[in-house]
């Protein structure tokens, strides 16, 4: 039938009437046998169209969860053929089949029930909407649900993870991303990782798709405070070691992806512990959302396990709002803002430090005078207004801005005495009174000041279709940097100033800075999603460009990138990816800053001009495999990646602290194979074990073979949570990390002047929570906890084994030139007590 303003026409007439007509104005002599067969041929093949599209139909439809909430990548299929398709990112499916008198649809998705459907008589277009069960184990309060398919690299992490697991930083969403495989920290008071065997500054973090920004003056992990990202407003996270699209940034190695709640009602937790407290409480009312944090994290108790005696006063303070609001049924305003005040305050008395080995055991005594006094003041604010025209279409502008104030201040003296215990004639010595190798002093000073302003402003967009969905964006950003610094280190051993010089008295090192940038950046992307099914399987092929401009060196960059993600037809339990592409990383303010050095031995910063980005060429393949084991749910995963680095701008790093030589001078490479073992070791609890085996190597120079700074070799950790069998009331949270050597340069020295390796870093924090009252206790229904939902007890004890970790070294250098490599060790084994409310 065909139907046009309201009028039905039937097909078949409309072909016939034509075919008498044509024989109507036919001459006689014209109707012969063969123009009248031709005739009935045409006729029998439109009819046969006909009828073969009156024989089609559509079905479509919605398919959500027992919440409501939409199944992507949900499996639809007509029984015993391979008629079917794929949900969308709403849960929206369609798709032509044949018609009959009645035809069965399959529908299934990994971590869900299948759900069958008869249509008893399918003769017709159906909307059919299905509602899917979690394929869930629940004991009590703890349930575990099988994780959501992969098609790309970004894997999806569950925030809930964060609220009870025993975390020296104080809680951070780090914590967590830290445990996965291809990622690793050896520093537990700090939230910044190395993935890949990237430094620090390769990775990209969003949050509601917005770029968040570091302070860039911090040089230790103690005076590094809070991340940007609370966990307590955070609803999903997403992360990449690699091979991520084209709508992320120009970034060398990973993307952290956040989204921030949108509350149905009124929600909240308040939290405090030895290390600080949490509070946040989010709201609903008609179009308007908000949901509010507040954070305060003091380190005080954490760094008193160190071998430095002081007094730690550390002061972290954060602020964050997400407010969203609906002035018409298809447009949404949503702010963003941040503030956050950092200070550390120090004043340190007296350290002891042994180390060496077993036969040739030192020990280092320094006693300090002064002080130091830090100060890290950020504010961010962002604006989105974003557009629906359409149920597939989306539109939106984005505005933002970031402000730094930074202040390091210090004078710090310390008198030292290094002496030596020799364990071979060690009964013919007192082993109280070690041989002295070395007695001096030094003094460090510094006033270092860096402010900073970056105004961002952009517009993106998204359409989608039943097998495409195009994103585009395009932005502008201006960055304006003020740089003062002015820092130095006298050092004096046996009564000489180092380095000694008959000419005069100089110090050991100094450094000054009188350095303004303002600059200008754009860019662009363009990405499509496609997914389509053969005989073989589901693929999603991922294929985009992004493209940039900076105004200060005047360099333009395209970055092709692609993914590829399959899952078989044969054993829908797998899924394999392959990702490649093409990833830049344009110069920050950071990677700018080279040092020169005049005649007398002074230490300048100037800007590189000419520097350029740094490219890392990735291939990545890899795969999942779900199964099950004693009736309980696991995934299997493995990604074997290679990246060709070229126009790498080397740089050292002391505890956090990067110095980038600040040229484009070397190449190198990084090859590695990350795995992962996610499911219920425990019934009813999701943990992991990731490992990690990884080379990273580069040549600076084309001569000097070095490896990359945070280059481990290997990297195992475990999350594992448990809980008391038939009493799952107190539950167990563990995190280990066993990670690899890492290479240490001395001091404003490069890797040409010889590396050496600190080691390996092992660490084991543990935590036990007990839950006083929640979910279905009878005490919940008198009226002072009616409008609670949780409260929870905890003690977590950090560094189990008390393992000495060494992240970084004091050097010390005698007169004749020997320099000793004091290690700073990192903090003990300590206690903290946690108490948690939730409503």
């Amino acid at each position: 039938m065909l139907v046009r303003k309201g009028k039905t026409f039937c097909l078949p007439c409309i072909y016939g009437s034509v075919f008498f007509c044509v024989i109507a104005r036919m001459r006689p002599r014209c109707i012969t046998k063969t123009n009248i067969i031709a005739i009935l041929l045409y006729a029998l093949v439109w009819a046969s169209a006909d009828v073969a599209a009156q024989s089609r139909i559509r079905i479509a439809g919605y398919v959500r969860d027992g919440e409501g909430n939409p199944i992507e990548l949900a499996t639809v299929l007509r029984k015993h053929t391979l008629e079917g398709t794929v949900t969308d990112e709403k849960g929206y499916y369609s798709f032509s089949t044949s018609a009959a008198d009645s035809l069965t649809l399959i529908y299934s998705c990994l971590g869900y029930n299948k759900a069958e459907r008869i249509l008893p008589s399918a003769v017709q277009d159906i909307r059919l909407n299905v509602r899917m069960n979690p394929l869930s184990l629940s004991l009590g309060e703890i349930s575990v649900t099988a994780s959501r398919r992969q098609i790309n690299t970004m894997e999806t992490l569950n925030a809930e993870n964060i609220k009870l697991i025993p975390d020296p930083a104080g809680g951070s969403i780090e914590s967590l991303v830290v445990t996965y495989a291809g990622v690793s920290s050896a520093n537990e008071l700090s939230s910044q990782y190395s993935v890949r065997g990237g430094s620090y500054d390769e990775n990209i973090v969003y949050v509601n798709g917005l770029e968040v920004f570091r302070p860039l003056l911090i040089r230790s992990g103690q005076q590094e405070g809070l991340s940007f990202v609370n966990p307590d407003l955070t609803e999903s996270v997403q992360f990449a070691a690699g091979g991520f699209g084209a709508r992320y940034g120009d970034k060398m190695s990973s993307v952290l992806d956040i989204t921030y709640k949108k509350p149905q009602r009124t929600e909240g937790s308040v939290s405090a512990s030895l290390l600080g407290a949490n509070a946040y409480i989010g709201s609903a009312s008609g179009a308007f959302t908000q949901v509010t944090g507040f954070r305060y994290k003091t380190s005080r108790s954490l760094l008193s396990t160190m071998d430095t005696q002081a007094e730690y006063d550390p002061v972290f303070i954060d602020l964050q709002t997400y407010m969203t609001y609906r002035p018409a049924p298809k447009w949404e305003v949503n702010f963003l803002g941040n503030v956050a005040s950092n200070h550390f305050r120090f004043t340190p008395h007296s350290r002891e430090t042994t180390f060496g080995t077993t036969e040739n055991t030192i020990k280092s005594t320094i006693h300090f005078a002064g002080w130091e006094r830090d100060r890290f003041q950020t504010i961010f604010g962002a604006l989105t207004v974003k557009h629906t025209p359409g149920e597939y279409a989306e539109l939106g502008l984005q505005v933002s801005a970031f402000n730094s104030r930074e202040e390091e201040t210090y004078d710090i003296s310390g008198a030292y005495w290094v002496g030596e215990h020799d364990t071979e004639n060690a009964a013919s010595q007192d082993l109280a009174t070690p041989s002295p190798l070395e007695v001096g002093e030094y003094h460090e000073h510094a006033r270092n000041r860096l402010f900073a302003d970056v105004v961002h402003v952009g517009h993106y967009g998204s359409v989608r279709t039943q097998s495409n969905t195009l994103q585009w964006g395009a932005a502008a950003q201006f960055e304006r940097i003020s740089d003062r610094i002015s820092e130095w280190e006298k050092r004096d051993s046996a009564g000489y100033s180092l380095p000694h010089r008959e000419d005069g008295v100089y110090v050991n090192s100094n450094l000054y800075s009188d350095n303004d940038l303002h600059s200008m950046r754009f860019s662009a992307y363009l990405q499509d999603v496609f997914k389509f099914r053969s005989r073989q399987g589901l693929f999603t092929l991922t294929g985009g460009v992004r493209g940039s401009y900076w105004t200060y060196n005047s360099e333009y960059i395209v970055s092709p990138r692609a993914s590829l993600g399959f899952i078989p037809n044969f054993n829908q339990d797998l899924t394999f990816r392959l990702a490649a592409g093409v990833y830049y990383q344009p110069p920050f303010y950071k990677e700018l800053r080279r040092i020169t050095e005049d005649g007398s031995g002074n230490r300048m910063i100037e800007l590189n001009k000419d520097l350029k980005s740094q490219r890392s060429i990735h291939i990545i393949f890899g795969g999942d495999y779900a199964f099950k084991a004693m009736n309980r749910n696991f995934k299997f995963t493995t990604e074997a990646y290679y990246k060709k680095l070229d126009n790498l701008n080397p740089y050292t790093i002391d505890n956090v602290k990067i110095r980038y030589y600040a040229e484009n001078c070397a190449t190198g490479y990084a090859v590695g194979l990350d795995m992962k073992l996610f499911g219920e070791f425990v019934p009813g609890t999701d943990s992991w074990i990731s490992l990690s085996l990884l080379k990273a190597e580069q040549t600076i120079r084309e001569r000097v073979k070095a490896p990359l700074p945070n280059n481990p070799g290997y990297n195992l950790t475990l999350f594992f949570q448990d809980y008391f069998p038939g009493y799952e009331r107190i539950k167990l949270n563990l995190r280990g990390i066993l990670s690899g050597r890492l290479p240490v340069t001395v001091p404003y020295k490069g890797y040409e002047d010889g590396y050496y390796r600190t080691t390996p870093y092992r660490r084991v924090d543990v935590g036990m929570s007990y839950r006083l009252t929640g979910g279905s206790d009878a005490l919940m229904d008198r009226p002072l906890f009616r409008h609670l939902k949780n409260i929870w007890i905890g003690v977590d004890l950090f560094n189990l084994f008390d393992i000495s970790n060494v992240n970084s070294y004091l050097w010390i250098t005698d007169v004749y030139g020997r320099s000793f490599a004091v290690p700073n060790y990192l903090t003990g084994r300590q206690l903290n007590l946690r108490f948690i409310v939730d409503f």
